[in-house]
């Protein structure tokens, strides 16, 4: 049997006014009135030319045609049709081929071979004629590039035949009595050709898995891909290695720093110490055998014991911050200075200053020497707290808390000594 389309001489995409305008110029053409002296020859020519314009111009009858036309150019629908597809089977051996080499009987000049002949398979299926083998990439030698061979593999590898399987039809549908059944026979024939669909399309694919596997080419490049990832993890290990010691480094820095800017601020608690004691003059006897053993002294001190001391200082300081004369505590320096600058406590210190002389001629006790007494008596106390204040300090010198304590104790100093 001769394909219709072939016999028209158009393309499976034609249209009804490209086959009717073509029909009519080979009607007129092979017309037995036309050629009398090859009558014969003219009338079997035109009786195809008319069987085929009949079945194409019925969309209905094309449309079967278009599913059933391998099967009918290769023996019919009726049972006897013999499939003509490569044999796939046969190549999952490696018996097929001999060596790895582009020779006739080598690996890829095997497999190129059967890959072309599945796309001449394939290309016979498809309904678009325009359609090129290009579209259909190449198995390659043994010298091609790996852009080539992933270019293949990745279209193999997600086949999908385009072979419609009539052949394996079960039932005629132009037989059928009615449209109910003939959708019951479209049905059950759907669910043969897709079974077939699926099968070819599975071993084609199962196919690309076994030369893949096989194929030197991937095995070159996933060794390359391999060492180029064992060098990158070299390479950040590398890194890794360098960050670290790097970071110990600067660890190392700021340890020595820190020990530099404690060895300066006890410089400078020394030089205040000095200061303190040309001021304010020599300490009693047992402060200068503290300080005489102060090593000792900071190494046996407990931790609960430099906290008790610390809050005995600290409830001297805010001791000096009660007004007697007024009676009010304040909480704050600058509150208590304030406090002394106005009007009201220093007509409240008048009053209680006459008191207290009024007291003293009462009982005796006022003499020449009462006004400096009153101020050793106002001097020692501040001497005491500083003195101990520093010393405070050099025995809790800690890289944590010494710098915040520093600020603090000279802020009392300079407060205290205005």
């Amino acid at each position: 049997m001769k394909c219709h389309y072939e016999v028209l001489g158009v393309k499976r995409d034609a249209t009804d006014d490209d086959m009717k305008k073509v029909y009519r110029k080979l009607a007129l053409r092979w017309h037995p009135d036309k050629n009398l002296d090859n009558a014969d020859e003219a009338a079997e020519q035109f009786k195809l030319i008319q069987a085929a314009y009949e079945v194409l111009s019925d969309p209905q009858e094309r449309a079967w045609y278009d599913n059933h036309r391998e099967a009918l150019l290769k023996g019919g629908v009726s049972g006897e049709y013999a499939d003509e597809s490569v044999d796939l089977v046969q190549f999952f051996t490696v018996t097929c081929y001999s060596g790895y080499g582009d020779e006739e009987e080598g690996f890829y000049t095997v497999y190129r071979n059967l890959f072309e002949s599945i796309t001449t398979e394939e290309m016979d299926h498809s309904k678009e004629e325009d359609e090129e083998e290009d579209e259909f990439p190449s198995f390659g030698d043994s010298q091609s590039d790996y852009d080539t061979v992933h270019l293949f593999y990745a279209y193999w590898q997600s086949f999908c035949t385009r072979k419609k399987f009539a052949w394996k039809e079960d039932y005629d549908t132009r037989q059928a009595s009615n449209r109910w059944e003939k959708r019951a026979m479209e049905k059950e024939n759907k669910k043969v050709r897709d079974k077939a669909r699926k099968e070819r399309s599975e071993l084609v694919r199962q196919l690309v898995a076994f030369v893949r596997k096989r194929d030197k080419r991937v095995q070159a490049h996933k060794k390359l891909v391999e060492e180029q990832n064992a060098e990158k993890a070299k390479k950040v290990e590398e890194l890794r290695r360098k960050q670290k010691l790097s970071q110990a480094k600067l660890a190392e820095d700021y340890k020595e720093q820190s020990w530099v800017a404690m060895s300066e601020m006890e410089k400078e608690l020394q030089q205040m110490e000095a200061q303190y004691g040309k001021e304010f003059g020599d300490v009693s006897e047992s402060e200068e055998e503290d300080q005489g053993r102060g090593g000792q002294y900071r190494a046996d001190l407990s931790h609960n014991e430099q906290k008790d001391e610390t809050e005995e200082l600290l409830d001297d300081y805010y001791d000096d911050l009660y007004c007697p004369a007024c009676d009010k505590s304040f909480k704050s320096d600058k509150a208590m200075k304030n406090h002394e600058k106005s009007k009201k406590h220093r007509e409240m210190v008048v009053l209680l200053r006459q008191q207290l002389e009024e007291e003293d001629e009462t009982l005796g006790l006022k003499d020449e020497d009462g006004e400096e007494e009153d101020e050793e008596l106002e001097e020692a106390p501040r001497q005491k707290y500083i003195f101990f204040s520093i010393q405070n300090m050099r025995n809790y010198l800690d890289v944590t808390v010494v710098i915040g304590q520093f600020a603090i104790y000279k802020i009392v100093y300079k407060t205290l000594g205005t």
